[in-house]
């Protein structure tokens, strides 16, 4: 959205807090920015309001703003992209019908949720998982071949480019893209590189760090206060992203939107996830499922290794890890399983993601309908 000239409020970080304890301390920042965010609305008055994920602060906009039009003639068409994780919840369908008293329309990126959503009252529809998104700019961009189902990047070229000899074994780390995310779990996969370090020839770790300052900050000071072979990237074009994936043996991956990512590649992966221990207990006590990575809850299966809350210790993630890179039978049932998810969000394959039926041309014609019928 930068990219196509969006000029954020204020900065996106003030914002992006992960947890339910952890956003204690920005209460009071995110009540301001709320407050800003609704006049500024209302100054604009849109014919059509567009929030994107974020449920905790989406809802309460779009909650205000319909309280604030309720006596006016003119109200804007409330949309929002993403549908919340109401499968998760226990009892969470149950409150998906509470969402049309401000959401008129639901965009969701899950191919089972718009049924659903619309069983409870809710106008919905499936306009494709982001990852389908990547797949139609790998698509486009040069150099990007597909490759048992999704794409191989050139790991060659990149381990070229930043000076990594052919026989090391390469790691990508996907810390998370928040900061507070980052402090928790970077010491713990810093601490786990250190341990196979023994282990392994020449163990090189890639970061692709997220384009948010005190993230960046955060990590290359922790790195060079380790003793982390790492090479750090910041601000890596999709393409660089999947030639550091190539370029890999392996990922360790924060829970998150990354773990989808890494599909695409099939690189094989340890997903790993640490939280305020209230938080942690809360999410126990509360969900209804078996795991907590995208690619297992679709299939229903732990095909990638999951270390959560005590469990995410740098013994547990480095002997795992230590396995996916020389188990091939380990390997190849992650592939094959990558290839899975694929075909579920895409039945026609990915050379088949035009860009007339990509995730954004989906939503862009969903929203300009709705401004338009208004």
């Amino acid at each position: 959205m930068n990219c196509e000239g969006l000029q954020s409020l204020f900065p996106m970080e003030d914002i992006s807090v992960m947890g339910i304890f952890e956003l204690l301390p920005y209460l009071n920042k995110i009540r301001i920015r709320l407050k800003e965010t609704v006049e500024v609305a209302r100054l604009f008055q849109p014919h059509v309001v567009v929030t994107i994920d974020s449920k905790g602060f989406s809802f309460r906009l779009l909650k205000q703003l319909k309280v604030r039009y309720s006596k006016e003639e003119h109200c804007p068409i409330c949309v929002h992209y993403v549908a919340p994780s109401f499968w998760a919840w226990k009892g969470g369908e149950r409150r998906l019908g509470k969402l049309s008293e401000f959401v008129d329309y639901l965009l969701c990126i899950l191919p089972f949720e718009e049924e659903i959503c619309r069983l409870n009252g809710l106008a919905a529809s499936y306009v494709g998982h982001p990852l389908l998104e990547y797949a139609f700019q790998l698509n486009m961009e040069h150099g990007s071949t597909s490759c048992n189902g999704g794409f191989q990047g050139n790991g060659d070229a990149f381990r070229q480019q930043h000076g990594i000899p052919p026989g090391n074994t390469v790691i990508t780390l996907l810390p998370g893209s928040r900061l507070q995310e980052v402090k928790r779990m970077l010491p713990i996969f810093s601490q786990t590189m250190e341990l196979l370090n023994a282990s392994f020839t020449g163990l090189s770790a890639i970061i692709p760090v997220a384009p948010h300052q005190h993230v960046a900050s955060y990590i290359e000071q922790e790195i060079c206060s380790s003793s982390l072979s790492a090479i750090l990237i910041p601000g890596m074009s999709l393409q660089q992203r999947y030639d550091a994936f190539s370029a890999s043996r392996a990922a360790l991956c924060t829970s998150g939107s990354a773990v989808m990512e890494l599909q695409l590649t099939g690189l094989p992966s340890v997903v790993a996830y640490r939280a305020h221990f209230l938080t942690e207990w809360l999410i126990q006590y509360r969900t209804k499922l078996r795991f907590i990575s995208l690619p297992n809850i679709l299939l229903d299966s732990e095909f990638i290794p999951e270390f959560l809350f005590h469990s995410c210790t740098y013994k547990n993630l480095a002997t795992t890890l230590s396995k996916i890179i020389l188990d091939e039978d380990a390997r190849a049932k992650q592939i094959a399983a990558a290839e899975q998810i694929l075909s579920l969000l895409c039945p026609q394959g990915l050379n088949s993601v035009t860009e007339n039926c990509c995730p954004s041309m989906n939503a862009a014609s969903i929203v300009l309908y709705g401004a338009k019928k208004d």
